[in-house]
């Protein structure tokens, strides 16, 4: 059994506890974890704190950091594909795509290397006679960064890269459901030679360890990938310490295929979109709104695409769907299907959870036409596709803005003019135009709504982990005159 460890201040050491990770594609333990608690959040907190002030931190250039950041891009890189195994191991994510996705990882590391001496300040032209005003951008402070099991390393990196390029310190909250590669990812960054502190890498419950992160007093800024209701919490929890947060939550993705579209390619984009990372993704394109007069049509290219696709073990190079990530998400996709059947919804396919060892779950469609399904509202986090039909593009714009989320979108159409007009229609951060899922480090990318706030990715991300300082310098000679004497 592997056994793993935090890294705190330079040091690899155990929690206060210890518990065991679940391999999904067998549902038996096959890791021995740290289990970090208020103690060693407090441990960890301190010394980025200590890092951001003192030592060789903050007496580097920012070029200094970007050098750093190139080199734990190279680490990455160059171990992409043993991280990779572990993230498959402990999430059950596809081989073919983790491989595929910690590969680029490391180009977010290298985009924000090179940004880290871009991030300027500016002087203003001040409407006060013998006076020069600038402002200077400095790093916001200590950040926690709170992420969940699917895509760690790509998740944290989104957070990582900015913040260390803006010259922040941090901990780093893996999520305690698959924590393997971000803790493996630690060697990495000790191997670079960051200066102790400056990145903590924790694991721990949300009870015990996430909430005393997200409220700790030394605390500036809480950055975190999630589900609403836990953002909630770290929202309290950061009326604490008065600490600003950047949230990244679910989405209820809706995909809109007009009678005009590429309707193989848009097939394509929608098996993607909602089967790939067995649906586990924040911008998974869960809800299919298609335009009545091809609706048959489509869905059974969909249902024979769902039909074809090959589950199992992750680990193998020709599996294309693996296992859900936990028994809990296992039984949550069920019991939400159950409820949306019962509320009258029509299974297309799949439906039913598999007999044999693991968390897996077959792709599915569910024909929700007509009925007020909860498949429509509520978030599975699985591989299940919702689907509703339009006669018109302003109920296509209306079902798709029927929701509280607004992450991301897709459209696909011919008619570049109704394209243009469902861009500026969708309330969503992100629109694909005959297109899906594809994302990049110039890029940012958040949502509206139950979908959080504050962008990742881009130079604005960035600048979200600085706070800006205004210097005013009196150019004059003469002396200040005596405000009390009158002239």
């Amino acid at each position: 059994m592997q056994r793993f460890q935090c890294y705190i201040d330079g040091e690899f050491l155990d929690g206060e506890a210890r518990y065991r990770s679940i391999d999904p594609a067998t549902g038996k333990d096959w890791a021995d974890m740290p289990e970090a608690r208020e103690g060693d959040v407090d441990r960890a907190v301190n010394a980025a704190e200590k890092a951001l002030y003192d030592g060789p931190w903050p007496k580097m250039t920012a070029t200094q950091r970007g050098k750093l950041l190139y080199k734990l891009a190279d680490l990455v890189a160059a171990n992409a594909q043993k991280l990779a195994e572990l993230e498959t191991r402990d999430t059950g994510k596809i081989i073919r795509e983790t491989s595929a996705q910690i590969a680029y990882v490391a180009d977010y590391y290298r985009y924000y290397a090179g940004i880290a001496d871009k991030i300027e300040g500016s002087y203003l032209p001040i409407d006060k006679q013998d006076m020069d005003v600038w402002l200077r951008r400095e790093p916001i402070g200590v950040v926690a960064m709170v992420v969940p099991w699917n895509s760690q390393l790509f998740l944290s990196a989104v957070k990582i890269g900015p913040a260390l390029a803006a010259g922040c310190t941090m901990v780093v909250k893996a999520s305690e459901d698959g924590p393997a590669p971000l803790l493996e990812f630690a060697r990495f960054v000790h191997e670079a030679g960051f200066p102790a502190g400056v990145l903590n890498i924790i694991t721990g419950f949300g009870a015990s360890c996430g909430a005393a992160l997200s409220r700790h007093p030394k605390v500036a800024h809480v950055a975190f990938t999630g589900g609403p209701e836990t953002a909630r919490h770290i929202v309290r929890n950061s009326a604490e310490n008065l600490a600003s947060t950047s949230l990244e939550l679910g989405g209820k993705s809706p995909f809109i295929v007009f009678a005009d579209a590429d309707l193989e390619s848009a097939a394509n984009a929608q098996v993607a979109g909602i089967f790939a990372a067995t649906g586990q993704s924040c911008v998974a394109g869960s809800r299919l709104i298609v335009e009545r007069s091809i609706k048959e049509r489509f869905l059974g290219l969909l249902k024979d695409k769902a039909e074809a696709i090959r589950i199992g073990s992750p680990l193998d190079m020709a599996t294309e769907v693996g296992p859900l990530a936990t028994k809990r998400q296992q039984d949550h996709v069920t019991a939400l299907i159950h409820k949306s059947v019962q509320s009258g919804a029509h299974i297309i396919t799949g439906g039913q959870t598999p007999s044999g060892e693991g968390f897996y779950f077959p792709p599915t469609i569910l024909d929700c036409d007509g009925v007020a399904s909860p498949s429509l509202a509520e978030e599975f986090f699985g591989p299940v596709l919702s689907v509703v039909a339009f006669d018109t593009e302003a109920e296509a714009l209306s079902l798709a803005n029927d929701t509280r989320y607004g992450l991301a979108s897709g459209v696909f159409t011919q008619n570049l003019t109704r394209a243009h007009r469902l861009m500026k229609g969708i309330r969503a951060g992100i629109v694909w135009v005959n297109t899906y899922r594809a994302v990049s480090p110039i890029a940012p990318f958040g949502g509206f709504g139950l979908s959080g706030h504050g962008r990742e990715g881009g130079l604005a991300a960035a600048l979200d982990y600085t706070r800006t300082k205004t210097i005013w310098l009196r150019t004059s000679d003469d002396p200040i005159p005596d405000p009390f004497v009158m002239r």
